[in-house]
């Protein structure tokens, strides 16, 4: 099957069946509905190698993500890829497992597929491969971490927006025992979390008790040992707050292992809303960080660039709390 019968039942040109396929925002919808058509009525497959040895594109975007197995990120994934398929892009997903060696590995395949932008939705980078990339004159999008510099642009996140909307709504239910447990501390992204709810607190004249502040691993496990030893720790608290929604569903577990009650004993915040939130029994409470928005700010900072259109180098993403039944008035 040559592209030639395509643009023969389609009725156009071979260059405008070729837009259609590479650049579709250069086609009107209604000559590239024709070109669709005809594709698939004739079974048409593009040789995307030759195509790429003739324009001198690979058409493919990478995109590193931290932990494939988080619910977090599949649902970025989704979203970064429903982007791309809409403008004709091809995405070569990799994931850290926020190992430093892992990370290498994933640039290196994304040079060697000659990758034309790259994704790095991570919460750790190292500089020797930013360079690596940059000299290779592929643009980059980073989560938080990006350094200034060349084509790379920033999706910078406001973690602190939503700890304060979740702060607010636990201290208008008279909760001043509040706790939080926070992801890894080499992880920048857990830091600015624990930061903000640390700073909050001490806004609003409450105490920071060091008894209530515990780390976990940004996984239902490390959230429930961590919650296992605040409640073993001293006084329990009346609220909790968690540095990711695997965290908390974690913390949850802890307390009912405890013979305590969610939220009746200990109200508990989470952080992301992933699509299993609604689902937790009793459905949590959490700060919303749209997967999204996320995806598509990164994907249209790397396209903006290829394309050569001015754009900002960092871009700002909201979040905000999601109030559902994890959290009541505090007993007296």
């Amino acid at each position: 099957m040559k592209i030639q019968e395509v643009a023969r039942l389609a009725k156009v040109s071979t260059a405008t069946v070729s837009r259609t396929i590479n650049t579709p925002s250069l086609v009107s919808a209604q000559t590239a509905t024709r070109v669709w058509k005809a594709i698939e009525k004739l079974g048409y497959y593009p040789n995307t190698n030759a195509r790429s040895l003739v324009s001198g594109r690979s058409r493919i975007l990478g995109l590193i993500v931290s932990d494939i197995t988080n619910p977090f990120f599949p649902e970025l994934v989704k979203g970064f890829e429903d982007v791309a398929i809409q403008q004709g892009y091809e995405i070569l997903i990799s994931s850290t497992d926020y190992d430093s060696d892992r990370m290498a590995i994933c640039v290196r395949r994304m040079l060697e597929r000659k990758v034309e932008g790259v994704a790095i939705m991570t919460s750790e980078m190292d500089k020797h491969l930013v360079d690596q990339l940059a000299d290779r004159n592929v643009p980059m999008v980073f989560l938080d971490v990006g350094p200034l510099g060349k084509r790379i642009s920033n999706i910078v996140v406001d973690y602190a927006m939503g700890i304060n909307e979740a702060v607010d709504h636990l201290l208008k239910l008279g909760h001043r025992r509040i706790g939080f447990i926070g992801g890894p501390p080499t992880l920048k992204s857990a830091r600015i979390r624990r930061t903000a709810f640390l700073r909050l607190l001490s806004r609003h004249g409450i105490g920071r008790d060091s008894r209530l502040v515990d780390a976990g691993d940004h996984t239902v496990d490390g959230g429930l040992a961590a919650m296992v030893r605040v409640l073993d720790s001293g006084p329990r608290p009346t609220a909790m707050l968690a540095s990711n929604d695997l965290t908390a569903i974690g913390m949850m577990r802890a307390v009912r292992r405890a013979g305590l009650d969610v939220p009746r004993d200990i109200s508990i915040v989470g952080f992301d809303d992933i699509r299993l939130a609604q689902f937790t029994e009793p459905p949590l409470t959490t700060v919303r960080l749209s997967r999204g928005e996320l995806a598509e700010r990164a994907f249209h900072a790397l396209l903006s660039d290829l394309n050569g259109e001015p754009h900002g180098a960092e871009e700002r993403v909201e979040t905000h709390l999601v109030v559902r039944d994890t959290t009541c008035p505090a007993r007296a």
